[in-house]
């Protein structure tokens, strides 16, 4: 099939028509969406909700979030609540979803609203931008979705749509501004929020990376690839570079009542903020000497290994488990818990595990 261009076709009013009309019989039933019916009996988002799933959601699958989304919701149903919060009761829900800056962040934005802003949130894209931890997505998202604004939101499943329908040659990431770019002239100058929504769901369901269902794509007339026959050649993308693998160690003392000592990690940093085992550096080389970093002298014994999977390595850590000699005492970064009342990250949550089961 000779190949032919789509560039002019998915700048017409009938391309956002089609989405919007797709999306208003398939709109995906999610905790904090108001969907097309409720929209049209007039419910409008609540700022706080969109706000905290869009944060939630980041590097993160919305099965994931679901749930977590839901305990998080209750235990702090408003903006006002979860600014008056203690860090370290945030920091501990959100335990195992990854990415933990975003806790922090969450926190201080809460506060930065009810102390800087009233309690409610900025209403424009710019405004937004200036909170803490709210970056060009999200505030994009928070625009469109709560307030309706003309934002264009660019997620990974309208990065790849708009990328097919365009025929982008650009490889990601260098291709974002083009991709914006070009999403900007086929964005509506109403229902922004639902278009970005319809996007979004287009991408998961339809529009996916692997097998997408073209022939009941709404947009399969407007897109590029489809047309040509090369729709899994898009997004073109950088070669992923091979993550390296870091090793390390970490000590799990027990106490005589069962409890295993933890210690907060700096508040910079991977895992910033989030309570873990003592242990050593994480380095490409292993540590000479791991047991000149426990927490104090005693019969350390290898409980065995676990691995992990960040954004840029692979880490592996030798656990070694120990008890409490007469006369240790902690210090004031450290605290007693046990195991199965501990929130921890998933790789310190591996780690406990691995004592907790001999």
């Amino acid at each position: 099939m000779a190949k032919t261009t789509r560039k002019s076709e998915a700048g017409k009013p009938q391309f956002a028509r089609k989405l919007l009309g797709w999306y208003d019989k398939n709109a995906r039933d999610l905790p904090w969406r108001v969907g097309p019916a409720a929209r049209r009996a007039r419910q409008r988002p609540n700022p706080y909700r969109v706000w905290l799933s869009e944060i939630m959601l980041q590097q993160t699958t919305v099965a994931t979030v679901s749930n977590r989304y839901a305990v998080f919701l209750e235990r702090w149903p408003t903006v006002a609540a979860l600014a008056a919060a203690p860090l370290d009761d945030v920091l501990g829900e959100w335990a195992g979803l990854g990415y933990y800056a975003r806790a922090r962040n969450l926190h201080k934005c809460a506060r930065a609203i009810v102390n800087e802003h009233g309690g409610k949130f900025p209403v424009t894209e710019e405004a937004l931008r200036s909170l803490p931890g709210v970056g060009e997505y999200t505030a994009a998202a928070i625009a469109a979705i709560a307030f309706d604004q003309r934002a264009i939101v660019v997620d990974g499943n309208i990065e790849r749509i708009v990328a097919r329908v365009f025929e982008i040659e650009t490889p990601l990431p260098k291709a974002k501004a083009e991709i914006k770019a070009l999403g900007e002239t086929m964005w509506p100058e109403s229902r922004s929020g639902d278009f970005a929504q319809g996007l979004m769901d287009l991408g998961a369901e339809i529009c996916r990376p692997k097998n997408p269902s073209c022939e009941t794509c709404p947009l399969s007339a407007y897109c590029g690839a489809y047309q040509n026959d090369a729709v899994e050649a898009y997004p073109k993308k950088t070669p992923k570079k091979q993550k390296p693998v870091r090793v390390g160690a970490a000590f799990a003392l027990k106490n005589s009542r069962g409890e295993i000592l933890l210690e907060r990690r700096p508040e910079k940093g991977l895992l910033g903020g989030m309570l873990g085992l003592p242990g050593t550096q994480w380095s490409e080389s292993p540590p000479s000497s791991p047991k000149n970093s426990a927490p104090v002298k005693t019969s350390w014994n290898l409980a065995g290994d676990v691995r992990h999977t960040f954004t840029h390595f692979h880490l592996s850590l030798k656990i070694y488990c120990g008890e409490a000699p007469k006369g240790f005492r902690k210090n004031s970064n450290q605290q007693w818990l046990s195991p199965d009342k501990a929130k921890l990250p998933t790789i310190m949550r591996k780690a406990v595990n691995t004592v907790s089961n001999q």
